[in-house]
């Protein structure tokens, strides 16, 4: 099994998931926000920023499908499941674990424009621009990280590895 080589520490990404909070806050300060999580991979992140916010907001969820084997997307993007609640007119930010290709994020916020939002802002916590294939707005970024393959903090390889609190690259 690959041993996890720690590049970013669970220190680090709370403070600074205490900082994009801040930002958050201040931007969206008296206008009940809904956060749409994208599933699966930033549960873990929506749940501290949500607490670290600590303002009035709604949550919701998207999953999308794109990956095929554990490292390589597959270019294929198909929605598993929508949103459940009505953003139309409301203020929308989307928050996602990482960008890296942009294609996923590209597709996710093309839905959630047609459901014609007030404002559309979106959150990522890790970005990876040397692997981006189409440019997607990024209006709060937490780490912009280089070109490797990382899990932990919510994002896996094959369903493994969300459990660990720092974010990891794999080393053989």
């Amino acid at each position: 099994m690959d041993k996890p080589k720690i590049i970013i520490t669970k220190e680090e990404i709370a403070k600074r998931i205490d900082e994009l909070a801040a930002e958050v806050r201040r931007d969206y300060k008296d206008k009940n926000p809904i956060l749409i999580g994208v599933l699966k991979g930033s549960f873990v992140f929506l749940s501290d920023l949500v607490r670290a916010m600590n303002i009035p907001v709604e949550v919701d969820f998207m999953r999308v499908s794109s990956y095929g084997a554990c490292t390589e997307t597959s270019g294929k993007i198909k929605l598993v499941q929508g949103l459940k609640i009505s953003i139309k007119g409301r203020h929308v930010l989307v928050v996602e674990d990482i960008v890296d290709g942009g294609l996923t994020v590209n597709f996710l916020l093309d839905y959630v424009k047609r459901r014609k939002p007030a404002s559309l802002k979106l959150c990522t916590l890790f970005d990876k621009p040397s692997r981006r294939k189409v440019e997607v707005p990024i209006d709060y970024r937490g780490f912009t990280i280089p070109d490797a393959f990382v899990v932990g903090y919510g994002l896996d390889c094959n369903q493994q590895y969300r459990y660990l609190p720092d974010l990891c690259v794999l080393e053989e």
